[in-house]
């Protein structure tokens, strides 16, 4: 029997897509990266592209759609855009998937971690979401959503000094956990 579906959320640079498609492979079920569907929605390459040419707010609502949608609801592995959470209507869309047994796993890196993962990568990629330098805006946008991840979360794993392996070992064993009554 398959584990109920895990939901990964965390800031960009947590190894969201990375580990979600490792854990979904150990679990032989499929992976979805809300960036994609939500992209394919708007038919553009990216998150990225959706962001430059739409602007966030029209992309926000976009991610709760496509976090609606089937495709979503049915993955074994979801990993979450980094703002997803804090779309209109997000959280009510994930209250919905957590009703149906789904796990949030936070992955958390400290801003240090995150700063160092995301210089190792192609900034370009990825957009300012406060108008500072992808690696500045980190700290800001720890403080700010943090307290949101933590809340919505049944574990939290944290990513910091761990390499991949040992992460995804992090993930199976929260998700192996009992889940604690939700009030």
């Amino acid at each position: 029997m398959l584990p109920p579906q895990t939901i990964l959320l965390g800031l960009r640079g947590s190894g969201k897509s990375t580990l979600g498609k490792l854990l979904a492979a150990r679990l032989i079920t499929d992976f979805v990266d809300l960036d994609v569907v939500t992209a394919g929605l708007l038919r553009v390459a990216s998150a990225a592209e959706a962001i430059k040419a739409l602007g966030l707010p029209a992309f926000r609502e976009a991610e709760v759609r496509a976090l609606q949608m089937p495709r979503a609801a049915a993955a074994g592995v979801l990993a979450l855009g980094g703002g997803t959470p804090t779309a209109h209507g997000a959280i009510p869309a994930l209250s919905a998937l957590r009703a149906k047994g789904a796990r949030l796993v936070y992955l958390r890196g400290t801003p240090e971690t995150l700063r160092a993962r995301l210089s190792a990568t192609d900034l370009g990629t990825r957009p300012s979401l406060t108008g500072a330098s992808v690696l500045e805006e980190i700290d800001r946008l720890f403080a700010e959503r943090d307290p949101l991840y933590r809340s919505l979360a049944d574990n939290v794993v944290a990513i910091g000094g761990r390499t991949i392996e040992e992460s995804l070992e992090d993930v199976a064993a929260a998700i192996r956990q009992p889940l604690a009554k939700r009030v």
